[in-house]
C-alpha cells in the first residue's frame, strides 16, 4: 500500500507533463507580432519671456489699507472720536444674550469672545465698522455702519445683530 500511492503520484505527474502545447505557442507568438510602441513626439518648448514689474506705485495687496480721509461725499466716520470697547471686536464674533428696561432706557446685554459682559444703549458704537446703534428692540439691536469701498468712497449700511437664544 505505501508503494502504491508513490506509483499513482508519479503516474497522474506523468501524464500531465506531455501534452501538446503548439497552440499555446503559437498563440504567444502572435500576439506580439502586431503590437508596436508609438511615441508622441515631445511639445515644443517655448522661449521664456522676461517679464517686467512695473507696479511699484499701486497700493500692495497684502497689506492693509489705512483708511483715508479722501473719499468723495459727505459722509465720513469721526476718526477723532475716543473708541469704545466693543469696536475692537467685529461685529460677527460679539452675541447680543438680553435686554434690560431701566427708567425708561433701554439697554442690551452684550457678550464678547472673551466671555465679558457690556451693556449698551442707543448711541453706543459695536464692531469694527463705526457702527453706531441706533435701535434696540426684545430681539435685534440695530446699527447704522460706515465702511469704506475699494474707491475710498464712505458708504452707509445697516447691520442686525439679532438676540442668542
Amino acid at each position: 500500500m505505501k508503494r502504491l500511492l508513490p506509483t499513482a503520484l508519479a503516474l497522474v505527474l506523468a501524464g500531465c507533463g506531455h501534452g501538446d502545447m503548439d497552440d499555446l505557442k503559437q498563440f504567444v507568438n502572435d500576439a506580439g507580432r502586431d503590437a508596436q510602441g508609438k511615441i508622441e513626439p515631445l511639445p515644443q518648448v517655448k522661449p521664456y519671456e522676461a517679464f517686467t514689474y512695473e507696479a511699484f506705485d499701486l497700493p500692495d495687496p497684502f497689506k492693509p489699507r489705512k483708511l483715508s480721509m479722501k473719499g468723495g461725499g459727505g459722509l465720513q466716520p469721526d476718526l477723532a472720536r475716543p473708541r469704545e470697547p466693543l469696536e475692537a471686536y467685529s461685529l460677527e464674533t460679539l452675541k447680543m444674550v438680553g435686554v434690560l428696561s431701566r427708567n425708561g432706557v433701554t439697554e442690551a446685554v452684550i457678550l464678547t469672545p472673551d466671555k465679558t459682559i457690556y451693556h449698551v444703549r442707543k448711541g453706543n458704537y459695536l464692531g469694527q465698522n463705526f457702527g453706531m446703534i441706533t435701535a434696540i428692540t426684545d430681539h435685534a439691536i440695530t446699527l447704522r455702519e460706515i465702511v469704506q469701498d475699494s474707491g475710498g468712497d464712505w458708504a452707509e449700511r445697516t447691520s442686525t445683530l439679532t438676540l442668542q437664544e
